[in-house]
């Protein structure tokens, strides 16, 4: 089974996406901010690494970038309502999807289907 970390500071929308994910077959363990994230990484591997990129304590760019160090095969994809302002620095790491909000759960699911070549998306 494809593991997947997350990292997103809004309640809600953490809640969201895991109860979506994991509806198509992953699994996730959700985490609150990105210092969280790499103790988990400590710890344990997955498969990706899906963070906002906003947040507080330590960005998802940072993040995934320590994140890269640990486990180089993980795969990274970012969520965010700042895609443009991160894009414009060239600090992306340079296989990361970036999926901007607002976006549907398809859109999101497909997306992490397509780095794994499984076809669930038509399932939410």
């Amino acid at each position: 089974m494809i593991r997947i970390l997350l990292a997103e500071d809004d309640d809600s929308m953490r809640v969201y996406l895991a109860r979506a994910l994991e509806r198509v077959g992953y699994s996730v363990v959700a985490v609150d901010r990105g210092t969280a994230a790499l103790k988990v990484l400590e710890h344990e591997s997955f498969d990706l690494l899906l963070t906002d990129i906003v947040m507080p304590e330590l960005d998802g760019i940072e993040l995934a970038q320590r994140a890269a160090t640990i486990d180089p095969a993980m795969r990274v994809m970012f969520i965010t309502g700042f895609a443009a302002v991160a894009l414009e620095g060239g600090q992306m790491l340079e296989q990361a999807k970036v999926l901007s909000k607002p976006f549907h759960l398809r859109d999101l699911v497909g997306e992490v289907d397509r780095m794994f070549e499984i076809g669930s998306a038509a399932d939410i």
